[in-house]
């Protein structure tokens, strides 16, 4: 019956995803684990299969708004879609107490980075912003002529093409930090190409997936009716909402998963932890 369920959710999830570039698989994998009782493996699976069409369904509508630097996503996917290819083997070696445990310390990595990410340190970088902006946006061509930065980029992207297939994630949640922090791209260029790159590295990734049996069909297109919806109008409200309290948000439940998925998998039972 929980089925009936997972639309609703990836249309949540969608929404969240293609607003923030973080990707929905932080959110998929737990849900398919903690609510469907998947094993990490096949969560990682079919969350990044259903993540293959979110990316899709976004890309369209960024390309739409102009804000993609194709040139440049195209040359990440160089190294994250083969990051994503070693990503997903090394989910077949790990057992699923090792592969859930990790998940869980990934994400609560990625809670500590929304967090921290809106410290009074970043208003100091508020004043050489605009310049930034002004030098790339919409010039794919001087973010590829600054060859060390895309280089950089580029050999950061492989790890988050790894993560991608090893976690289930779109990869966006590293790759649009590379694209700001590394390549110095706008942050709403990077989210588009993000998501733009994040087509050939989960399509990657479910390769491998498939090939090791850790795709659920049936569920990762449920989740896809309602991301690819999602995916629409997350990237619509991307310039018209600040993502500040919406990611302060975003970081306290991924703490909350993250702590429940490690207490599942390190064989925490709750109920008896407090009430014996």
């Amino acid at each position: 019956m929980l089925e009936i369920l997972l639309p609703i959710i990836g249309f949540i999830i969608g929404t969240v995803a293609a607003m923030t570039g973080i990707g929905g698989g932080a959110f998929i994998v737990p849900t398919l684990t903690i609510l469907y009782g998947f094993a990490p493996a096949n969560a990682v699976g079919t969350s990044l299969t259903c993540i293959v069409f979110t990316a899709v369904a976004a890309t369209i509508n960024y390309w739409r708004q102009r804000r993609i630097f194709f040139k440049t996503g195209l040359i990440m996917a160089v190294l994250t879609a083969p990051g994503a290819l070693l990503g997903a083997y090394i989910t077949t070696v790990l057992s699923p107490d090792q592969l859930g445990s990790a998940f869980a310390v990934f994400i609560m990595l990625i809670a500590i980075r929304l967090i921290f990410s809106h410290n009074p340190l970043t208003k100091r970088k508020t004043t050489s912003k605009p310049r930034i902006e002004k030098k790339t946006l919409g010039s794919d061509n001087e973010v590829i002529a600054a060859k060390k930065t895309l280089g950089i980029g580029m050999f950061l992207g492989f790890f988050g093409g790894i993560a991608a297939g090893l976690f289930g994630l779109g990869g966006g949640v590293l790759v649009v930090p590379i694209m700001t922090l590394a390549m110095g791209m706008p942050i709403h260029a990077a989210t588009a190409t993000s998501m733009f790159t994040m087509v050939f590295t989960t399509a990657s990734g479910v390769t491998q997936h498939y090939f090791a049996n850790h795709v659920n069909f049936e569920y990762a297109l449920l989740l896809a009716v309602g991301t690819v919806l999602g995916a629409q109008l997350g990237a619509h409200w991307s310039r018209r909402i600040s993502g500040n309290n919406l990611r302060r948000i975003l970081a306290v439940v991924l703490v909350i998963v993250a702590v429940q998925m490690f207490l599942k998998y390190a064989g925490v039972d709750l109920l008896k932890l407090f009430f014996g």
